[in-house]
């Protein structure tokens, strides 16, 4: 039976296992503790950045310089990391049989 839901919160859960959902959960607590506690000198933003690379350091290249840069680098980064990591769960949990999903 399928679980309740609409179709897209139905990929996300698919998508987004355990250990991604643990993985986003860490990177949020992180990106809210570098914000709370940076000050101009302080280098704790640094730390979600190294939370979320290789994608964010790759994502603070690619986009265009703004204000909010370093947080959406950050922000995709994490989402994009986290979409690996379900998918490499997915995987190593599947084995050797076939996904049914697709």
């Amino acid at each position: 039976m399928p679980r309740p839901g609409p179709p897209v919160l139905r990929g996300v859960r698919r998508a987004l296992g355990t250990a991604a959902r643990i993985y986003l959960t860490g990177c949020a607590l992180l990106l809210g503790w570098a914000i709370v506690t940076a000050s101009d000198e302080s280098m704790a933003a640094v730390v979600p950045l190294f939370a979320t690379a290789p994608t964010s350091v790759v994502l603070l290249f690619l986009l265009p310089e703004a204000d909010t840069t370093f947080l959406l680098s950050i922000l995709l980064g994490a989402l994009i990391n986290a979409v690996i990591i379900g998918w490499c769960a997915r995987a190593l949990r599947r084995g050797n049989n076939p996904d049914p999903a697709s």
